[in-house]
């Protein structure tokens, strides 16, 4: 029973023919959208000097994040629904785990310095461009990755450190942690303390600075003496508000929830909201509530 596993079958939404087709579908649509949705938020950003500043730098950095993100995981699962192939490689899932937990921790991390910044800038304005130079954005992406590179190279070391017998399925439409973990046919207690004392601690570090960020902004912008001055403090905010509200709030639900690993049904579809819909709609946050690139976005057009 614990002969050398040389690849994994993936079950997640196994179900009719039909409907396998509607998701590959589906998966492939928003996995397309994302692409150029987030491509051309990147082209805009370089296209417009206006736009070269620190927050667009890390609005620009994380597209290109999602952009890695959503292809780590859709087009995998698009082929796997139309072809009917389940059949993932033993390296090749864990590679997928590797640079999901990778893009996923440093987009945790992202989302804290967009945070930071906008703190700085609606509290700190005067010191803005001293504080956030361009040194220390490159540092803050930088050690963003770094951590990416440490939760990752943990987690993927740990799970597929445990034996796995037959049959040797995981029930998810990708290499998940928690997944891949309830595959094994090894006692897990370990890996469930790490996987909750370092993502928990990345999780709820990185929603501390956002809180504690937005905390004083708020603060901040009740304090400002006209009702225009609060209006065009909160519309700079609103949309990174979103963002991190669908991020975190999917993925404390997922890892926090009290037996997330025993409904895998559930753990599949708040699955699909992390890792496709949210790098799919983050341009059209950013875009839909930013006037300012919505002004680049316009007078690019004209010049077309």
């Amino acid at each position: 029973n614990h002969t050398k596993i040389t690849e994994f079958i993936l079950v997640g939404f196994k179900s009719h023919p039909g409907v396998q087709l509607f998701l590959s579908v589906l998966f492939s649509t928003m996995y397309v959208v994302t692409v150029v949705g987030n491509a051309c938020m990147i082209l805009i950003i370089r296209m417009d000097s206006k736009l070269h500043t620190p927050m667009y730098f890390f609005l620009e950095n994380l597209s290109i994040l999602d952009i890695c993100y959503s292809s780590v995981i859709t087009p995998k699962a698009a082929l796997t629904f139309s072809l009917g192939r389940r059949i993932i490689s033993y390296n090749g899932c864990a590679s997928q785990m590797l640079f999901f937990s990778l893009f996923g921790t440093t987009e945790a991390f992202f989302l804290a310095v967009m945070a930071y910044d906008r703190f700085i800038a609606i509290c700190n304005p005067l010191l803005y461009q001293i504080i956030m130079n361009k040194r220390l954005c490159v540092f803050m992406v930088v050690g963003s990755y770094l951590s990416g590179c440490f939760n990752c190279t943990i987690q993927t070391g740990f799970a597929f450190s445990l034996s796995f017998c037959d049959p040797k399925e995981i029930n998810h439409f990708f290499c998940d942690v928690l997944a891949v973990m309830y595959a094994s046919c090894s006692d897990t207690l370990v890996n469930e303390i790490v996987m909750l004392s370092v993502c928990g601690s990345i999780i709820v570090g990185t929603a501390l600075v956002v809180f504690i960020s937005y905390g004083y902004i708020f603060m901040t912008i009740v304090q400002m003496p006209s009702a225009e001055s609060r209006r065009k403090a909160f519309s700079t905010c609103s949309s990174h508000m979103l963002a991190v509200s669908l991020f975190f709030g999917t993925v404390f639900f997922m890892y926090a929830e009290p037996g997330g690993m025993s409904s895998p049904d559930k753990s599949n579809t708040i699955s699909i909201i992390y890792t496709i819909v949210i790098p799919m709609l983050n341009p059209f946050i950013y875009t839909l509530q930013n006037k300012a690139v919505k002004r680049s976005l316009k007078n690019q057009l004209k010049r077309k």
